[in-house]
């Protein structure tokens, strides 16, 4: 005869019940535990609290080391969001320093080419760098003075610090600077304090070399380097830059003239040398006469003095 089998499920769904009436049982009781205002009622519950409150610190574990991750990712979202504003901040104040330095070189060009003056007789023009040539074989700029302007060929151009170039090429209203570093380029210079003669050659480098010194062994990198004037092509004493010594092993010059920023130039009027027309003046000072003498008429003889007596 078969047996009557019992499903689990009928013998689970009562004890189910019973443990839940068992839990909301408890947790009314301790409802109405914590509700009571009574002296004894609060000394059990300190009691209840002092007995088991520290036995559950390992469950209370895992919610605080949550709560701590919470905190440090709300505080790293305001770390980051700080350094992103930080950064920001710092590419606008190096964009700030920036212009402010342009600025200041542009004032401090300006002013130097308003005021300063090389030779009571050298005046300038100033004029602005309107563009370049682009070429790497041909070094040089326009300039938005001419012929309106009195400008001529052959006249030395400055940035205000240091010679740039020539005039090579005047238009009506604008003109054509050929650069110290073209390899058209050629300039007679004095390096000091040696006093050494030399010539300073464009070779489409940053750094043109000096070519036909004197005595190179008198020369020393540092030394100054300016126009010596010979030629009557530049205007003598005009600052070149300094004396380098290349990786060719050749003694080159440092341009003082920042060619990296040529906005304004100053072009030099060079004025008319007096031409020489007696040259020994230049050695001896002419002989001073004297006044004239008055003209001696000549003493009778003694003969010719006793025949007319006679």
């Amino acid at each position: 005869m078969a047996r009557n089998r019992i499903d689990p499920e009928e013998f689970h769904r009562p004890l189910r019940r019973v443990l839940v009436g068992l839990l909301i049982m408890l947790m009314l009781g301790l409802f109405f535990l914590w509700r009571i205002d009574s002296p004894r009622v609060e000394r059990f519950r300190a009691v209840l609290v002092d007995r088991f409150v520290p036995s559950f610190q390992w469950a209370a574990a895992p919610v605080t080391w949550t709560a701590g991750v919470l905190d440090n990712y709300q505080s790293y979202s305001r770390l980051y969001e700080q350094n992103q504003q930080l950064r920001e901040e710092l590419r606008q104040m190096k964009a700030w320093k920036e212009a402010a330095l342009q600025l200041e070189q542009k004032n401090a060009r300006l002013l130097d080419l308003n005021h300063v003056r090389l030779d009571p007789m050298l005046t300038h023009v100033t004029g602005v760098v309107l563009a370049d040539s682009g070429s790497p074989f041909r070094q040089s700029v326009l300039l938005n003075v001419g012929a309106r302007d009195g400008i001529k060929d052959g006249w030395a151009t400055m940035d205000g610090i240091g010679l740039v170039g020539r005039i090579s090429g005047v238009g009506q209203q604008i003109s054509r600077v050929i650069l110290l570093t073209d390899s058209n380029s050629r300039v007679p210079v004095t390096v000091q304090p040696s006093g050494q003669k030399a010539l300073l050659s464009g070779d489409n480098s940053d750094l043109p070399p000096l070519d036909f010194l004197e005595d190179p062994d008198e020369v020393r990198p540092g030394d100054r380097v300016i126009t010596s004037g010979d030629g009557g092509m530049f205007p003598s004493g005009l600052l070149v830059g300094s004396v380098v010594l290349g990786t060719d092993k050749r003694l080159r010059v440092a341009l003082s003239a920042d060619y990296q920023r040529l906005e304004f130039l100053r072009v030099l009027r060079s004025h008319e040398l007096t031409p020489i027309t007696d040259p020994g003046a230049l050695v001896t000072s002419p002989p001073v006469q004297g006044p004239p003498k008055p003209p001696t008429t000549p003493e009778p003889d003694a003969e010719t003095a006793g025949g007319s007596n006679g």
